[in-house]
C-alpha cells in the first residue's frame, strides 16, 4: 500500500483554560482528530459550523494563534512522514505555501486591501520560487490567466475591492497554487457565491488537481458540494471525526446517525417543495461536551449504551464510524419497522 501524503493522528487543539486566557475550562474545539490523505485523492471534511473543521484546518500548519489556542503534546501532522508540529519555524515558513497551501472561505479577510493583486500573488512566487520581479510578474499574470481571470495583465493592477466575489477567490486559488503545493487545503471556498459561481470554483480545483497531481482537503457544511469531487468523506461533530466512508457508500448507506440527519437536511431537486429535515439541538459547547457520544443529546437512536463513546469502529469497505450502531446493526433496522 502506498505510503499517505498527509497523516493526522490524535489531533487536539484546545482554547483558554488554566494555560489560556480568563482561566475555566477549556474549550476542546478539535479533541482527537485522525485521518489520512494520498497524493491526488480529495477528502472532504464535513459538519455543522462549530464542529472544528476550521480549526482542523489551521491547526495542520500551527496556525492556531497561541494564547488562546495551543495544540496539545501527542497530537501528530505528519507530511511524507515529516512530523511538522516538531518542525522549526524556518521549516514551516517553506512548508506553509510552499507544500501545503490555503484557500480560505472569505478572500476579503485574507487579501490585503490596500495592495494589488497581482502584487500579492507576486509576493509568494519570488519568496518561495526565488523568482526576480520580471519573472514574477509574467508568472501572476500566468496564473492569472489560467485560474479564469480575464484580462489577467490589467486585473493584477486591481484591489481586492474592485474585483467580484468570484473573482478574488479565483486570486486566491491563485496564490495558493503559486508555488504548485503538493496539498490544498480549502476552507469552504464556495461560501457566499451563487450557484453559478459555485461550479466555475469546483470545475477549476477539479481542472488544477488532475494538471498538478495534487491532493485537496476540502472543508465544507455542503454534502451537495463533496458528492460532486470529493473521494473519501469524513464527518466531524463536536470536535471529532465520527464516520469516514468512501463518498458513494457513505451517501447510499450512512453508518453514524448524524451522518444520516445531515444527508436527511439535503434538499431535494425532484421535490423542490417538500419540507427539510432538520437534526434536532445544536452543537454543544466545546468546554462542555457531554459525557459519553457527544451526539446522544439529539440522537434519534440513543440508548443506555451511548453513555460511553466508542473509538472509530471498522465497518465494509474501509468504512469507520463512531457509534455503537456499527456493533449492533439489527437494532436500527428494527427501530426502522416501529
Amino acid at each position: 500500500m502506498t505510503a499517505p501524503l498527509l497523516e493526522v493522528e490524535d489531533l487536539r487543539t484546545w482554547f483558554g483554560g488554566a494555560s489560556g486566557e480568563g482561566g475555566g475550562r477549556e474549550a476542546r474545539a478539535v479533541d482527537g482528530v485522525s485521518f489520512r490523505l494520498g497524493a491526488g485523492e480529495t477528502l472532504g471534511l464535513v459538519g455543522e459550523s462549530g464542529c472544528g473543521k476550521s480549526v482542523t484546518a489551521l491547526s495542520l500548519l500551527r496556525l492556531v494563534p497561541e494564547p488562546p489556542g495551543r495544540i496539545l503534546p501527542g497530537s501528530s501532522v505528519r507530511l511524507r512522514g515529516e512530523e511538522l508540529l516538531e518542525a522549526p519555524p524556518e521549516r514551516l515558513r517553506e512548508v506553509r505555501g510552499g507544500e501545503i497551501a490555503m484557500v480560505f472561505q472569505e478572500p476579503m479577510t485574507s487579501l490585503n486591501p490596500v495592495l494589488p493583486v497581482g502584487r500579492q500573488v507576486a509576493e509568494g512566487i519570488r519568496r518561495h520560487r526565488g523568482l526576480g520581479a520580471r519573472e514574477a510578474q509574467r508568472e501572476t499574470v500566468r496564473l492569472l490567466d489560467r485560474v479564469g481571470i480575464t484580462e489577467p495583465e490589467e486585473r493584477r493592477r486591481a484591489y481586492p475591492h474592485q474585483l467580484s466575489g468570484g473573482m478574488r477567490q479565483r486570486v486566491m486559488i491563485a496564490m495558493a497554487l503559486a508555488c504548485r503545493p503538493s496539498i490544498l487545503v480549502a476552507d469552504e471556498p464556495t461560501t457566499a457565491l451563487d450557484v453559478t459561481v459555485q461550479a466555475q470554483i469546483l470545475e477549476l480545483l477539479a481542472d488544477l488537481q488532475a494538471e498538478l497531481g495534487m491532493a485537496i482537503l476540502l472543508i465544507t457544511h455542503d454534502l451537495g458540494i463533496v458528492a460532486q469531487v470529493a473521494d473519501r468523506v469524513a464527518v466531524m461533530y463536536a470536535g471529532r471525526i465520527v464516520e469516514e466512508a468512501p463518498v458513494e457508500a457513505l451517501y447510499s448507506r450512512p453508518l453514524h446517525p448524524y451522518t444520516e440527519g445531515l444527508l436527511a437536511a439535503v434538499p431535494d431537486p425532484d421535490r423542490p417543495s417538500e419540507r427539510l429535515a432538520a437534526i434536532e439541538g445544536r452543537v454543544p459547547d466545546p468546554a462542555h461536551w457531554p459525557e459519553g457520544c457527544r451526539f446522544r443529546p439529539r440522537c434519534p437512536h440513543a440508548w443506555e449504551r451511548c453513555v460511553s463513546e466508542p473509538g472509530l469502529l471498522a465497518g465494509e469497505a474501509g468504512r469507520r464510524a463512531r457509534c455503537w450502531l456499527v456493533e449492533e446493526p439489527v437494532r436500527r433496522e428494527r427501530e426502522s419497522e416501529t
